[in-house]
């Protein structure tokens, strides 16, 4: 699975342990959860990011990012890929909280604006994407269009109460465009 994954992996590990604690002795989720006013916690802009709600969270979030995440890794480098997973995970979920603050919305956590980044990255940031895009008659418009359409379809696919939705569409739409540009991406030869 490689390095970036694994440790990943473990930090989902340790932070849940640390909820989990942190419940028993008092502490709530507001010191984990992103939330409005970003300044009250600003360290929560990443502890969102790894941080789970649940046991099931944590697994359905762990199963997806463990089917994806090896196939970024390969691409890049350890530290690109731990600063575009958090730094996806943490626009997606401000993108959440401030979008979704006028209807009442409050806190968010979980990996998901980042997996979704990643399937984003994965989507577009291939060979076989190119050559398709290449061949289908669109102007970048056109293609904007499209992984727009494809992010509003993954994300209805995804659609539950409680379900941060504007997360998974922004960390999406940053995956693809972040694939589109090939950020990630380095040569073989610098990839430790």
């Amino acid at each position: 699975m490689g390095r970036p994954t694994l440790s990943t992996l473990a930090v989902f590990a340790v932070v849940f342990t640390l909820q989990t604690i942190g419940d028993l002795i008092g502490f709530g989720m507001g010191v984990f959860a992103l939330s409005l006013p970003l300044g009250t916690h600003p360290w929560t802009v990443l502890t969102s990011v790894y941080a789970h709600g649940s046991v099931s969270h944590l697994l359905a979030n762990a199963l997806a990012f463990v089917f994806v995440a090896p196939l970024v890794a390969r691409v890049t480098t350890p530290t690109r890929f731990h600063v575009f997973f958090v730094g996806t995970g943490a626009l997606a979920g401000i993108t959440q909280v401030v979008l979704m603050s006028p209807f009442g919305a409050g806190a968010v956590l979980g990996a998901s604006g980042s997996i979704f980044a990643l399937f984003g990255y994965l989507l577009v940031g291939n060979r076989a994407s190119n050559v398709a895009l290449g061949w289908l008659p669109l102007e970048r418009r056109g293609q904007l269009l499209l992984f727009a359409l494809i992010a509003i379809g993954l994300t209805a696919v995804t659609a539950a109460p409680g379900i941060a939705l504007v997360a998974h569409f922004t960390g999406f739409c940053l995956g693809a465009i972040a694939g589109r540009g090939r950020v990630l991406h380095v040569s073989r030869d610098t990839v430790a």
